[in-house]
């Protein structure tokens, strides 16, 4: 029995698979970006200019990624999830309320990218065996940038 292949010529169960973890990821990506929107509005110390700004820069990149991501489900066949009561729910990483403290804020930015990096990686593997090259390549993308960015932010906090 020969597998059934979607409108870009993917295997159908590997899409549905694969926009089921890119969902996963979309969710996660929804409360990071409103987490480093908070860390943006409410920092406040000696680093504040430097912080806003690196948070401003944060989440309108994350704001490009959430797009690309739903985008990456629908051409992949699937719906997206776009509620925030999914993204609650299935999202690892948690909401972080009323932080203004620098180097709080910059914790939890690296504590949300130890649950991105592994989900883009599962990724990664799972569009490699699908021969999904779209999902591949910005997977490929996103694992490239955040390693840096944890290097930059852990050196930040002198770790």
């Amino acid at each position: 029995m020969t597998s059934q292949l979607n409108r870009i010529g993917l295997d159908q169960k590997a899409s549905i698979t694969l926009s089921e973890k890119l969902n996963e990821l979309l969710a996660n990506y929804q409360i990071f970006y409103m987490n480093a929107r908070g860390f943006h509005w409410n920092i406040k110390g000696e680093k504040f200019f430097e912080l806003h700004l690196k948070f401003e820069e944060l989440y309108n990149d994350s704001l490009i990624k959430i797009d690309e991501i739903a985008e990456r489900i629908l051409t992949l066949g699937s719906t997206p999830l776009h509620t925030y009561a999914d993204y609650s729910s299935l999202s690892k990483i948690k909401a972080a309320k009323n932080v203004s403290n620098g180097k709080e804020a910059i914790q939890k930015i690296l504590e949300g990218y130890e649950v991105l990096l592994p989900l883009e990686r599962e990724l990664l593997e799972m569009s490699g065996d699908s021969n999904d090259e779209g999902t591949n390549a910005l997977m490929s993308d996103y694992i490239r940038e955040q390693e840096k960015l944890i290097w930059m932010y852990s050196a930040y906090l002198n770790q």
